[in-house]
């Protein structure tokens, strides 16, 4: 049987030589935070990190990746969601319908590896997904948030929660 090290763990698996490592991850290792969404690595939501790289998983044969590679899925980036990004997420309300969020961590947090206080440019450069809900203000609001330890006002995104029964006591 094949091996792969996802998340810290060698685990085995059989799969036709090219099948995606996104449904080897999925269907025989269960880690279904990586989605699937076009299949030809244009959208982003099956990024995951190779040795640090983030990769489009639904077109990297899992016969191509080394046992000695590094696999991190979403799942691996922070079990218990304590990694800086994922608390700027919910703390900004990032996600809307939230299908291609693992995939926007996973580069995100890679951008922030190798650019700890990345500029716009930066970001637009790396952040290549795709979030069909449009997303993006609040996505590089998050990334700035996570870079600045967490300081949601360096987010530079005013979000105001305003209740609906005071909207519907204006009227």
């Amino acid at each position: 049987m094949a091996k792969l090290n996802v998340n810290g763990k060698v685990r085995e698996f059989s799969a036709d030589e090219g099948t995606p490592l996104l449904w080897v991850l999925r269907e025989q290792l269960g880690l279904t935070g990586t989605k699937y969404g076009c299949g030809l690595a244009q959208c982003g939501a099956c990024t995951v990190h190779i040795d640090g790289v983030p990769t489009r998983s639904c077109v990297r044969p899992a016969s191509s990746v080394k046992a000695t590679e590094k696999i991190v899925t979403i799942e691996g980036l922070s079990p218990d969601g304590s990694h800086p990004l994922q608390k700027a997420w919910v703390a900004l309300d990032v996600p809307q319908c939230g299908y291609c969020q693992s995939g926007m961590l996973m580069a995100a947090a890679a951008l922030l590896k190798a650019k700890p206080n990345p500029s716009d440019a930066d970001i637009d450069a790396a952040m290549t997904n795709i979030c069909r809900c449009g997303t993006f203000n609040r996505i590089r609001a998050g990334i700035k948030a996570a870079a600045k330890g967490g300081d949601m006002k360096s987010a530079s995104l005013d979000i105001q929660h305003i209740a609906l029964a005071n909207e519907v006591t204006k009227s």
